[in-house]
């Protein structure tokens, strides 16, 4: 979506984790040390935050906050924890959830990122099959197939212009 120019705000979570290959600070994620991100819980400039997977993630505020007030569509990718965490905060947010079309293909897609071990992507699976129990939170849930992204970002783009379309549009105010 970001290739495409979308325009979207895509919000930048901060992290404790360790830059993968590939990655860029500031694009990806926010890499932080654990005392920089401790920081940022202190000063209350996250909007939820979590421990996963033995490192921090978090959304930053002012990021929001600033596309709000610039009138643009925000999206935040966060896990199921991080969700029903804004969604406390902010009800009147749309919520959806994109997940893999089974659980022998996201198991396929993770050890093809070779990014932990064996035990990593049994814990992975184990949670994602947990996070499939909580789609009651979410207003829409999206298949993501592989080699067909382009259809995950028409389903995007179709419920948010439908969600414009509303009589009774939401509203966002952080």
């Amino acid at each position: 979506m970001k290739e495409l120019e979308q325009s979207f705000h895509y919000v930048v979570t901060a992290t404790t984790r360790p830059e993968r290959t590939g990655e860029k600070d500031g694009v990806d994620y926010h890499f932080l040390s654990q005392e920089e991100f401790q920081g940022m819980i202190d000063k209350g400039q996250l909007l939820e935050c979590a421990k996963v997977y033995d490192n921090y993630y978090g959304v930053p505020k002012d990021e929001i906050n600033q596309a709000l007030s610039k009138g643009q569509d925000v999206i935040v990718k966060v896990d199921v924890q991080g969700a029903a965490t804004i969604k406390k905060i902010l009800p009147q947010a749309l919520f959806i959830f994109v997940m893999p079309p089974s659980m022998g293909e996201l198991e396929r897609r993770l050890k093809q990122r070779h990014s932990e071990p064996a035990q990593g992507v049994a814990l992975r699976l184990e949670k994602a099959e947990e996070e499939i129990e909580c789609l009651p939170l979410f207003d829409y849930v999206i298949t993501s197939h592989q080699d067909r992204i382009d259809d995950v970002i028409s389903q995007i783009e179709a419920i948010v212009a439908a969600e414009k379309c509303r009589v009774k549009p939401r509203a966002i105010q952080l």
